[in-house]
């Protein structure tokens, strides 16, 4: 392959595309939180995340969440090119609230739950998950 000013410039422009794709949707999901809290403090306790340690698959990824006395729960994969998995919301005659799927994760990532309790405060837990093969194209 000769090296032409055409070839530089798309070599050049896919890097870029590479390398800012994460810092994109990282910056994505940092907005989807601040949105969903209105940028209050998150505590650490209240909320439970259960997430492999290793996925020998990305397209099928299990995760279960808890949060006890929660009104929503929001569940974001950080490094996908689209964040935002879902969002469980509990009425107030709800047995319990807690949720499982089965998630798509495009690589190795962390997987952040946030919950906002009945009574306004939030809590937040998150798993790195490495995936052996990639979900989202990867």
């Amino acid at each position: 392959m000769e090296l032409t000013r055409r070839n530089a410039m798309i070599m050049g422009a896919g890097v870029l595309v590479t390398f800012g794709l994460p810092m994109s949707a990282t910056a994505a999901g940092e907005d989807q939180i601040a949105a969903f809290t209105g940028g209050a403090e998150m505590g650490d306790s209240g909320i439970t995340l259960t997430a492999p340690e290793i996925a020998e698959n990305g397209n099928t990824v299990p995760i279960e969440v808890s949060a006890p006395g929660a009104a929503e729960i929001m569940v974001l994969a950080l490094g996908n090119p689209t964040p935002s998995v879902a969002t469980f919301k509990f009425g107030p005659l709800a047995a319990s609230q807690d949720a499982s799927t089965r998630i798509r994760l495009a690589g190795t990532q962390e997987v952040v739950a946030i919950a906002k309790m009945a009574d306004g405060s939030f809590a937040k837990a998150s798993s790195t998950v490495k995936v052996t093969i990639g979900g989202c194209g990867g």
